[in-house]
């Protein structure tokens, strides 16, 4: 969008006709309105013809001045000595977006002053309110404006960006002389408020220039940051100019350009979403980003869609300013706050010494004599963990000369070991990274990962951008390493601290999903690039080969644990062949559960974990009995009945007993389920003498290595409606799904095991309450058979709404040819499952088996389905009419 300077033309505001017609109007409020109308059309219609946004801002706000001014001038304030109308805030700066509170300040001389002129003040504020402007006010003498910003950072910063409109000047040079560093908040206790002040509001707004749905104005990156220099430089230096930084040292001429292209960017975004909203909306919401990329002129291509490309543009602003601010922080932090500390240094080598903890370099000119400095520093960092991080000074020499990152750089060898070392570090690998990345040095070094910085997917199940994610996954992987991890993550403790090269598996990580938004697929296209960096830093064939092994399978296990039965010897053999040998599990299960906690962090639940580890243990087995010799599924359903059998033996079964309850129960049921489970679920059958009705049994596991949510047992007659029946149900209770295991007796019942988590992702816990409330609501809800449907009408969450993306199926024949695969991915919603249910019922279907995993927000759905007669459904237009069926409901229902 090319800017340009505009002016207002008198059809639009003219302020002499203006303030006559004032003068003279009955009624001030008609014409205020007309006004404020107008002008606020012209100021959108220039806007949208590229006005220079600066000059809009301040036309408001000079527009706002004079309709103050002159609304001032209707009242009798007397001879004018004893009040004062300020702007403050960001209007005190002369700044008015569309809808940006317009902060007043009423500043009176005494209290008698504030009796005798009351009436009038609350009448000017009124008519304020009647013309529908939006203010913020406060009504104070010189002596509790004192008081206020004596106890309160933001009051005194309102009050130092303050400038008169009517009344007694005096008065306000009063009150800033009252309020200067003379009297109160000296820089020092200033910075050190408002650094506190903008540590809340980062971690408030996710503390990452990263999230979804962005704050312009004060998430990490945004408007506020930017404001936080000139505040602290107009407190310590009494300049009201960012430029005059430059001169004092502070600010150079590169970083003043950034600052000021960064902060007409983020008003451009401002002032957009206040005028497509029209109301004050800095939420970058889903709702908009759409509209805001068309604006600024972006459309979809063949790798990204439109709103990608402008988030990507987005995100790197936010990245560019939220850097800055951190060195200018760091800058103030060491000149203001540290300024009388005692100074220790001692030197590293003839390029670098350490100064009270923080590296810098030795002169101005280390990197430019020596540009293999630029890595060295954060080799040095990373091996000394009494080094706390880089001084500003030596920040900005890294962010002046990471130019000298070219090809040679890259290919020479120094460099590539220095890297190498890097990762092989034994300290703070990740925060290495992340600085590399901040500095501006890791997008260079690797040109690869540069593309993808800033990089967003359009969807609710990644929460952070390409790098923003990849960045976690090494951090995860470092965790790993931390005793605190070996309680929510024990097995990938333990796997890490075995792994032969710990830094293949940080390779495979910040490779990964480097091919992101290049369209096709990434594991395929990301390969190449791990070649390349594997054969430029000079790794073994046989290193090389596992790490592309793993960028190209990053989503295997995940993919298998969550879609397909591991319970299942042939997908566990399966599985095994493609991972080959011990090592390579090691290091796919440790990416793995680094990747998916790095997603979304409600992705990780203790069902995922345990799917992950069961598929983990079986592999391992499977591995040491060797892959010519997988398991016999003849021995495997022998040795679970004679186990079951011992066991029920034990609380006094006989042989016979047990084998009535089991008859004509397929072999599936013996494969898929646990001798423990068996030995409760016959029990309880056979205890059960009410045949006509259903009962429903809650088991909480206490085998973490295998189970993470909760078991619901039901025993009832079969019923088509039946798995409709119980997620409608389970849905009313606000418990997931998370597998669904439905077995037919052969005798007329069904034996179902559903196993749900709690809305937190957690199982039901030692809750007697919670689970007799369970027992009793779905016993009798599954005793209905037409009237589930009426119970899913919740509406769909307004970010559901807003991705419209299709639902997506397939259907094919198990190679098994035993039954159908039906595959359903779409955005979550209330009631998918019990939705789908009613189509299989509709459609004469026969549930089999299920395994549902909800990805953030979106499902990636499989069933396992038969005909009526248990055969698999093979007929092509009928599985066309199922999968239609199925898109249909789910997507006319997501719309609603």
């Amino acid at each position: 969008m090319s800017e340009q300077p505009f002016s207002i033309p008198a059809t639009v505001f003219d302020p002499e006709l203006f303030t006559q017609a004032l003068k003279s109007a009955k009624s001030p409020i008609p014409l205020l309105k007309k006004n404020i109308e107008r002008m606020t059309d012209f100021l959108h219609q220039q806007y949208q013809q590229g006005a220079y946004i600066r000059e809009l801002v301040w036309a408001r706000a000079n527009f706002v001045d004079q309709l103050l001014q002159a609304s001032w001038q209707r009242f009798d304030w007397g001879d004018h000595h004893d009040i004062c109308l300020i702007a403050v805030g960001g209007y005190g700066r002369g700044e008015l977006h569309p809808h940006s509170d317009i902060d007043l300040l009423i500043l009176l001389k005494d209290e008698p002053a504030v009796e005798r002129l009351q009436q009038n003040i609350s009448d000017f504020i009124t008519l304020l309110w009647d013309i529908n402007l939006d203010i913020g006010h406060s009504v104070r003498t010189i002596d509790e404006c004192t008081q206020e910003a004596e106890k309160d950072i933001t009051v005194v910063t309102n009050l130092m960006e303050s400038r008169v409109l009517c009344g007694e000047a005096l008065l306000h040079q009063g009150m800033m002389a009252a309020t200067s560093t003379d009297h109160m908040w000296t820089s020092q206790q200033f910075f050190r408020a408002k650094w506190d002040e903008q540590i809340a509001r980062h971690q408030k707004h996710g503390n990452s220039e990263y999230v979804l749905e962005a704050n312009v104005k004060n998430s990490p990156g945004g408007l506020r940051d930017i404001q936080m220099i000139s505040w602290i430089a107009q407190r310590h230096f009494s300049t009201n100019s960012v430029d005059e930084l430059i001169g004092k040292g502070f600010l150079t001429a590169e970083e003043l350009d950034i600052l000021n292209r960064g902060m007409d960017f983020m008003w451009r975004m401002r002032y957009a979403l206040h005028m497509i909203t029209n109301r004050e909306e800095d939420r970058l919401l889903f709702d908009h980003q759409r509209t805001l990329a068309k604006m600024f002129g972006y459309d979809d291509d063949n790798a990204k869609m439109a709103v990608e490309q402008f988030m990507q543009y987005y995100y790197r602003w936010a990245l560019s300013l939220g850097e800055l601010n951190d060195v200018l922080m760091q800058h103030f932090d060491e000149t203001i706050l540290r300024a009388s500390e005692a100074e220790e240094v001692y030197k590293i080598n003839s390029r670098f010494q350490v100064r009270n903890g923080h590296i810098e370099a030795a002169n101005d000119k280390v990197f430019e004599e020596n540009p293999s400095a630029l890595l060295e520093i954060f080799v040095l960092m990373a091996q000394s963990p009494k080094i706390d991080g880089a001084r500003a000074s030596t920040i900005r020499l890294i962010r002046l000369n990471r130019h000298l990152i070219d090809d040679e750089f890259r290919n020479d060898p120094q460099n590539t070991r220095a890297f190498l070392e890097i990762l092989r570090s034994p300290h703070k690998v990740a925060l290495q990274l992340r600085r590399m990345l901040r500095f501006g040095v890791l997008g260079k070094y690797l040109p690869e990962f540069g593309k993808i910085i800033g990089q967003m997917q359009h969807d609710l199940f990644h929460i952070y951008s390409v790098d923003a994610h990849i960045m976690e996954v090494v951090k995860n992987m470092r965790r790993f390493h931390y005793e605190e991890s070996k309680k929510k993550y024990p097995v990938a403790a333990r796997v890490v601290k075995r792994l032969p090269k710990i830094e293949l598996l940080y390779i495979s990580g910040l490779y990964h999903d480097i091919a992101k938004g290049r369209g096709g697929d990434h594991s395929t296209l990301g390969i190449v690039d791990a070649r390349n960096f594997c054969e430029r830093h000079e790794l073994g064939k046989h290193d090389a080969n596992l790490v592309c092994w793993l960028v190209e399978h990053h989503l295997l296990m995940s993919s298998v644990a969550q879609r397909k039965d591991i319970t299942d010897p042939d997908v566990i053999a399966e599985f095994a062949q493609v991972v080959g040998d011990q090592t390579h599990l090691d290091y796919i299960y440790a990416l793995t559960v680094a990747d998916i906690n790095a997603t979304n962090p409600n992705l990780w639940n203790s069902w995922r974990a345990s799917l992950l580890r069961q598929l983990y243990a079986e592999t391992k087995r499977a591995l040491r009995r060797g892959l010519e010799n997988p398991i016999d599924k003849a021995d495997w359903i022998r040795d679970t009945q004679t186990a079951a059998i011992d066991q029920l033996e034990d609380l006094g079964f006989t042989e016979e007993e047990i084998h009535e309850v089991w008859a004509k129960t397929g072999e599936d049921y013996f494969l898929r389920e646990k001798v423990d489970d068996i030995v409760w679920h016959t029990e309880a059958i056979s205890q059960h003498d009410d045949t006509e009705n259903p009962f429903v049994l809650l088991k909480e596991t206490s085998d973490l290595d295998f189970e993470g949510a909760t078991q619901i047992f039901i025993h009832a007659r079969h019923q088509d409606t039946l798995f409709a029946l119980v997620a409608s149900g389970l849905e009313q209770l606000d418990l997931n799904i998370q597998d669904a295991r439905i077995y037919n007796s052969g005798t007329g019942f069904t034996l179902d095991t559903f196993y749900v988590l709690d809305n937190n992702g957690q199982p039901i816990g030692d809750n007697p309450e919670r689970t007799e409330q369970i027992k009793n609501f779905l016993t009798e809800h599954i005793k209905q058979t037409t009237d589930y449907i009426d119970f899913m009408q919740r509406r769909t969450p307004r970010k559901m709404r807003l991705f419209s993306v299709p639902t997506q199926t397939t259907l094919v024949t198990d190679p098994s040819g035993t039954h159908s695969i039906l595959e359903v991915m779409t955005p979550d919603r209330p009631g998918l499952l019990a939705r789908i249910g009613k189509i299989f019922f509709d459609y004469n279907i026969q549930l089999q088996n299920a395994k549902i995993a909800t990805l953030g927000e979106r499902v990636e759905d499989v069933f396992f389905i038969t005909d009526q007669h248990q055969q698999p459904i093979e007929d092509p237009e009928l599985c066309t009419a199922i999968q239609a069926a199925i898109c249909k409901e789910l997507d006319e229902k997501a719309a609603a």
